[in-house]
Order: C-alpha cells, then sequence, then structure tokens
C-alpha cells in the first residue's frame, strides 16, 4: 500500500507534472501553470470555484468558470489530479503516469485528503464489478473519518 498526500512536496509534485507534459507533448498554457500552482500549494482539496476566486484575485480581473472547468478536465484526463467527487473538489495526484484505482482517507476535521493504493483491495473491486458483469474505468473510493493527526 502507497500513501501520498502526507509527504507530498509542491514544488516536486509541480515539476513532475511539467516533465511529464513535456514528455508527452502536452501544452502547458499560462492558465493550466496558473491552475498547477494553486492547487500544488493548497493543503487541503480545492473546489473549481475557489481556484476561480484564486485566480481572479491574482489576475485582477474576473476567470470565466469555462475556462478553469477545461484546465481541471485536462488535470484529470492526464492523471495530474483526483476529484473528490462526495466533496466536488480536486487535489493533486501523487501517483503520475498510470491509471488512477485508488482509495481516498478524507478527514472531516481538517480538510486533508489521502491517497493510497492497495493492489489487493484494487483486484477485490474489480473482480466484484466483473462477477456483477460491470466493466469500470475508473475507480476511487473514498473513506471519510479523522487523519492521524485529527485523531490523534
Amino acid at each position: 500500500m502507497k500513501s501520498g498526500h502526507a509527504e507530498r512536496d509542491p514544488v516536486r509534485w509541480q515539476e513532475q507534472v511539467e516533465s511529464v507534459c513535456a514528455g508527452q507533448g502536452l501544452h502547458l498554457t499560462p492558465l493550466r501553470r496558473r491552475v498547477l500552482t494553486i492547487l500544488s500549494e493548497s493543503s487541503a482539496p480545492l473546489g473549481a470555484y475557489a481556484i476561480i476566486d484564486q485566480l481572479s484575485r491574482l489576475e485582477g480581473k474576473p476567470i470565466a468558470p469555462p475556462t478553469v472547468y477545461r484546465t481541471l478536465d485536462f488535470f484529470l484526463d492526464h492523471g495530474f489530479v483526483y476529484k473528490i467527487e462526495s466533496r466536488n473538489a480536486y487535489a493533486p495526484c501523487e501517483h503520475l503516469g498510470h491509471a488512477h484505482h485508488g482509495v481516498l482517507l478524507l478527514c472531516d476535521k481538517c480538510g486533508r485528503s489521502d491517497e493510497i493504493e492497495d493492489m489487493g483491495l484494487d483486484r477485490l473491486l474489480q473482480a466484484t464489478a466483473a462477477r456483477a458483469g460491470f466493466a469500470p474505468h475508473r475507480q476511487m473510493v473514498e473513506l471519510v473519518g479523522l487523519c492521524r493527526d485529527c485523531a490523534a
């Protein structure tokens, strides 16, 4: 089992995303770079409108929501962020370069999100879905509770 968020280095994550983009010929527009920075510097997952608010302050002008949603879709499509469906928020993915089949541990108290991967759990979920005749294309399980720090 691998864990992510607690050890995340925002500068390193941003550099990794930039490196993957360069290696795959993906274009990081100025807007994408600013959203990348906002996400990397946040201590907790952010909703699209929180990102829009920060961008508007940085730019000194209103930012159209569709432009931010397109940027977030780009990051999702390429596996740079994951979406916390229950909170409609986005956070950096610690495990770049592969399909996301993880588990999110979401703290009710501080808002922290930890991304973990457990291949045994992944196989169990895939087998359960297959027995039901279901072919998932993405899986993210969300567990809500208290992180280690808040539980202490």
